[in-house]
């Protein structure tokens, strides 16, 4: 029953981050608590709506979330995750000595799936399991493989992050954002098995040529795992990435469903170390998300600002019959995460349009837009279309154009043109009339 219901709200989660593909936009309401983490970003999935956000675009170094990077790359590359298999080599998990890296204990010489990588990789955050898929990846060549988690980032259209390595550890040249890190992580939830993986709290790894007993792998995120999570677990959140280093901090991407709604909170470099130089064990990064996510839950509300087909404004109509205006209605319906106590009515619709519009118009036609806003920030940007179909009036538009002809400079200038020469053409006629007179009469004069 529980793994049943976990599927669900996990589908429900994926359903929800697929249909929302608009860009994020922002209401960013004000909290009442002081976080630990240096950045955070809380979003509602349902409608793509930054609710709050702290430093959110921000260079930090990300640990181990990293790793979110790290399967989308090698999920993408792999196209048999659960075929392929892996040979651990012990050249690639050596680079990792010395380091304190957290690993999932793969074996030199241990043949693993893709599929069981990604596991050991998300699960206990294993750096050993980074590496050996970077490596394979990359022909032998890891930095082959962050190249293509470059490549990634800037495909995903994030601005502010740069990798160094695939598994987080430590680099001034590795670092990206708590927005940015949203926007990776959005993208890895449409991912086959990203969120069944991430969701875990325990994965089991079969017996391999290396090991002849399963192991038991646990995962490193106390807001999810109500057994070793105390006070830090919160049992609405699921997923998906834990990281921390002394220069990172504590860092934590996570999810959380309650009641139909769903949000991601990201929060970056809660401190791991103090002014003294001594270690800090409270995880400031899982109370920032989970208060957070209580917050959200108690405080905000989904809430339609506007109906599809209801009217926004008006604009001046040429060449109609009988009309001079024309009706225009939001296009579609939005919905918007408000305060609880706060009416829809409190968002404001500012129509931009045109000066005018001419006919023909047809129903549905985009004819200006509207923007939505809220506490002095904008919310999103909504078409405004035409109402009804309104046909040309031909006759209306013979006479304009007669008239813009009549009054065009071009025209008023040839017809000066003309005045001026038939002007010229009568005082030449008149002068030359006048002329015939005289030497007529000069003619009879001489004939007497």
């Amino acid at each position: 029953m529980k793994k049943c219901l976990t599927s669900v709200l996990t589908l429900l989660l994926t359903i929800c981050v697929i249909v929302s593909s608009a860009p994020v936009s922002a209401a960013a309401y004000n909290i009442d608590f002081t976080l630990n983490s240096q950045a955070a970003l809380l979003v509602n999935l349902d409608t793509s709506t930054v609710v709050f956000e702290q430093n959110a675009d921000k260079k930090m170094e990300p640990a181990s979330t990293t790793k979110i990077m790290t399967f989308i790359v090698a999920s993408e590359q792999i196209k048999d995750l659960s075929g392929t298999k892996i040979t651990v080599k012990k050249s690639v998990i050596d680079q990792l000595q010395g380091t304190g890296s957290s690993l999932s204990g793969v074996l030199e010489g241990e043949e693993l799936t893709a599929l069981q990588l990604l596991n050991c990789l998300m699960v206990p955050s294993g750096n050993d399991a980074a590496m050996v898929l970077a490596d394979y990846v990359g022909g032998g060549d890891i930095g082959k493989f962050v190249d293509l988690m470059n490549e990634k980032a800037k495909e995903l259209g994030c601005k502010n992050t740069h990798f160094a390595n695939p598994h987080g550890l430590h680099d001034d040249q590795h670092y990206t954002t708590a927005r940015d890190l949203y926007v990776i992580t959005k993208y890895a939830m449409t991912l086959p098995y990203f969120t069944d993986i991430t969701s875990q709290t325990r994965y089991e790894l079969p017996a391999t040529n290396k090991y002849p007993k399963p192991r038991t792998l646990v995962t490193t995120n106390y807001l999810t795992d109500r057994y070793i999570g105390g006070s830090y677990y919160y049992r609405y959140a699921k997923g998906i990435k834990t990281g921390s280093h002394d220069q990172a901090g504590y860092c934590l991407v996570s999810t959380a469903i309650k009641d139909g709604y769903s949000y991601m909170a990201i929060a970056l470099h809660a401190p791991k170390i103090d002014s003294a130089g001594k270690s800090i064990t409270t995880r400031g990064e899982m109370i920032d998300s989970k208060k957070l996510y209580e917050w959200a839950f108690d405080s905000l509300q989904i809430k339609t600002v506007v109906e599809s087909g209801t009217s926004v404004g008006e604009v001046p109509l040429d060449y109609a019959w009988n009309k001079d205006k024309l009706l225009l209605v939001a296009e579609k319906s939005y919905a918007t995460i408000l305060p609880k106590g706060v009416s829809a009515s409190s968002v404001l619709i500012t129509p931009k349009l045109p000066e005018k519009v001419e006919a023909p118009v047809k129903k549905g036609q985009v004819v200006g837009t509207a923007v939505l806003s809220y506490a002095n920030q904008e919310l999103t940007t909504i078409n405004l279309v035409a109402s009804e179909s309104v046909e040309r009036s031909e006759l209306l538009h013979s006479a304009d154009v007669a008239k813009k002809i009549v009054t065009s400079v071009w025209f008023l200038a040839i017809a000066g043109i003309i005045v001026a020469l038939v002007i010229v053409y009568l005082v030449l006629a008149l002068l030359y009339n006048k002329k015939r007179k005289r030497l007529r009469k000069v003619k009879k004069y001489r004939d007497m």
